[in-house]
């Protein structure tokens, strides 16, 4: 169930789902996204959709990773990327692949300490990891050329927003359970502009560590 049949048969599903970018359907190809989740699940991590990962968390549904990256690459390659909750590390390891230097931050210790694995085993350099609260950002490695954050707040936090350069994209769900908005916000002159880019359903961001 995770041969290469079945990740060809996920990348025909997200180009029907729109996802154009061939770097981000190259990546996920060749990302073992089973090694991220319990092995009683393996024979369903090559399906289009969300999987738990303990600790009332999940990791996120393919096309949503696909089209978090592809909008965050839209403009040109970003050197510094910060995400906001690792989760597994399946999201970071993407990123790992794509831009210069990942900097993840997760709230729930444990969760954080496989995600390490996971990275580990993959022989990722570019990557630090953090166990905070996304809430208040990496602010020692500010400012960064984009963030990405998988899990969704109420509100845009304002310190994100402070930590992004100039000309940086942040991609972040917004909104209570079931009226979530996938935004792209951009850093620009003016101050920000603000694009909707799916409807979603992601874990709410807490405040906090675990």
């Amino acid at each position: 169930m995770t041969s290469q049949r079945t990740r060809e048969r996920l990348i025909l599903r997200l180009q029907s789902m729109g996802i154009q970018s061939d770097a981000v359907l190259d990546v996920i190809r060749n990302t073992p996204r089973h090694i991220f989740v319990d092995e009683a699940l393996a024979s369903r991590s090559y399906e289009n959709t969300a999987l738990p990962i303990g600790y009332n968390q999940t990791i996120s549904q393919p096309y949503i990773v696909a089209k978090m990256t592809e909008a965050l690459l839209e403009k040109g390659v970003p050197d510094k990327v910060l995400e906001v909750g690792t989760g597994c590390g399946y999201q970071t390891a993407i990123l790992a692949q794509l831009v210069g230097k990942v900097y993840s931050i997760e709230r729930i210790d444990a969760l954080l300490n496989k995600a390490r694995e996971n990275i580990r085993a993959l022989k990722f350099r570019n990557v630090r990891c953090k166990h905070g609260d996304g809430n208040h950002g990496w602010p020692e490695h500010a400012p960064y050329d984009g963030i990405i954050v998988s899990a969704a707040p109420i509100g845009v936090p304002q310190t994100l927003l402070e930590q992004l350069a100039e000309h940086g994209r942040l991609i972040i769900p917004v909104g209570k359970a079931g009226q979530q908005k996938l935004l792209l916000i951009t850093r620009t002159d003016d101050g920000f502009q603000k694009e909707q880019l799916d409807l979603v359903s992601f874990v709410p961001m807490l405040e906090g560590v675990g």
